[in-house]
């Protein structure tokens, strides 16, 4: 049976309404299963929710609801999202169901029979919202780290994860295995900032609390959140239970996706927990920054949040899921304004994009009555310059995506827009036209039409909405030549014919009016 490709969000914790800091992780694991899925794999994607812990039964308390009402009204909440957002995902894990709580309770005792958990008295400093116990010297001007919030005393009988005997083979495969982290900057952090000063045993279950799995045997204490949410990955595809043959298909997983606050759980416990339970580590762990704003991380407080139904429901779903994925280099925090919003709107998706098909449809309708000329090959100089700098900028895209470069790999097809958009200019078709040079007008005119055609495949897996818009409107029937295999010929289109009147795939916004709408939105 053929391997599927296995993509993994983090699984979410439903303490608030999700902002455009989780739409964003989503949409880059919708957007990499749409581009491998476009490349021949089959892929599977699972995303989902954390659902135990303090911090939820706080949160349901004060909401009037069990903590099982409240994640069970939140995640049907963050799955209305997605379908709004047109997250092609293949599951949907909820920590609280049996399916995976089962397991982890198994996944606990295959642990304490293999010696790797010990029951301890565990004293330390606490943070509730982040639910992460912290040493003094990992304090930042002694609050959480993670957060920056009050930090508070805390002392319980626990059992710990003996996470110093796995230390040595975590390192050694960190060296092994460089594609293991990405950005690769992220391993010297794990090693410099945890691992040299000494890697402590990790606490893995409470009892101040019973908002969790049950420890079999031992039932006055939960399993606490890292050991009960990690394994979600696991538990989601049957591991260890009847039915196994989604785990013996997907994993290991070829691409996990979590943002920097959670990298050191996924980098450091994750693979060790995968070597105790003697499975194969993942492929790639790909850990992202943060969508930040002008006064820093978006809080509720400062009246600074911005929704991802806010944006989709004024300017559509294409354009939010480009903002974010355009805005957003990996290695680094990304920012979101109402005025970067909008003129990312007007110059690249108005000015560039929307400008070029529509005066191309409009050309062909006026020279040709709609019909796409022939391909006549590299008639003169800008038509060779015009096919290499294609060719180079599609592999220069694939080299981007294929190193997770999401935003440069969108860099690169934008170079490509604006490489056909300035041959208009080189080959003033209008020039051609008064001149009645024929010739070199179809020539001009098919490599308007097959860079729009490359173009909208390369846009498939960002906005899919904007790509199959495209090819209609450049009258792209042949579903041979929407593939990705497509994009490597020049000379395939044959009989197509553009649409009467081609309508701008996106109309350029009013800056000041917009602006001001987003920021009265952010303010709700």
């Amino acid at each position: 049976m053929k391997n599927k490709f296995y993509i993994t969000t983090p699984i979410y914790y439903p303490s608030g309404k999700f902002h455009i800091g989780t739409a964003y992780t989503t949409v880059l694991a919708d957007t990499l299963k749409r581009y491998y899925t476009l490349r021949g794999n089959d892929c599977y994607l699972l995303t989902g929710t954390d659902e135990h812990g303090q911090k939820i039964e706080q949160v349901a308390e004060k909401n009037g609801m069990t903590p099982k009402e409240y994640v069970d009204f939140m995640a049907e909440e963050a799955k209305k999202l997605w379908k709004k957002m047109d997250i092609q995902y293949d599951d949907y894990i909820q920590t609280t169901e049996s399916r995976h709580m089962q397991i982890v309770q198994k996944i606990f005792k295959k642990f304490q029979e293999q010696g790797d958990i010990y029951k301890g008295v565990y004293e330390g400093l606490y943070c509730v919202p982040c639910e992460t116990y912290f040493t003094e010297t990992q304090l930042v001007d002694g609050k959480c780290p993670d957060c920056g919030r009050e930090v508070v005393k805390m002392k319980e009988e626990a059992y710990f994860f003996n996470m110093k005997k796995y230390v040595d083979r975590l390192l050694k495969y960190y060296d092994e295995h460089p594609d293991f982290i990405k950005p690769e900057f992220r391993k010297n952090e794990m090693i410099n900032n945890f691992i040299k000063p000494g890697l402590e045993d990790l606490c893995v279950t409470r009892t101040s609390f019973d908002w969790g799995i049950k420890v079999p045997g031992d039932e006055k204490h939960v399993i606490y959140v890292w050991l009960d949410a990690l394994t979600n990955y696991l538990t989601a595809l049957g591991y260890l239970s009847d039915d196994d043959t989604l785990f013996k298909e997907c994993w290991p997983a070829d691409i996990q996706i979590v943002g920097k606050d959670i990298a050191r759980f996924h980098l450091i416990y994750w693979p060790i927990f995968l070597m105790a339970l003697d499975l194969p580590l993942p492929k790639t762990i790909l850990v992202h920054n943060w969508i930040m704003m002008k006064d820093g991380k978006m809080s509720k407080s400062k009246g600074n949040v911005i929704y991802p139904e806010t944006l989709i429901d004024r300017y559509g779903l294409d354009a939010t899921r480009y903002f974010l994925l355009r805005e957003m280099p990996v290695a680094q925090d990304g920012y979101f304004s109402p005025e970067a919003f909008v003129e990312r709107y007007n110059f690249d998706l108005c000015n560039d994009l929307s400008n070029l098909l529509n005066r191309t449809v409009s050309m062909v309708n006026k020279y040709f009555e709609g019909k796409v000329p022939e391909y006549r090959g590299k008639i003169n100089e800008v038509d060779e310059d015009l096919e290499k700098a294609c060719d180079v900028q599609i592999e220069k895209f694939e080299k981007a995506i294929s190193d997770l470069e999401i935003s440069s790999s969108l860099q690169e097809i934008w170079t490509l827009i604006s490489r056909t958009n300035k041959y208009i200019d080189e080959t003033s078709p209008w020039a051609l036209a008064k001149e009645e040079r024929k010739e070199e007008l179809e020539s001009c005119m098919y490599h308007l039409i097959e860079n729009l055609r490359k173009i909208s495949i390369c846009l498939i897996p960002f906005m899919p909405e904007t790509s199959k818009n495209i090819l209609n409107q450049i009258g792209i029937k042949d579903e041979n030549l929407k593939t990705w295999d497509s994009l490597k010929s020049y000379d395939s289109i044959k009989d197509a014919k553009v649409i009467e009147k081609g309508e701008p795939i996106f109309m350029r916004l009013k800056l000041e009016e917009e602006v001001e709408y987003i920021k009265q939105e952010m303010k709700k």
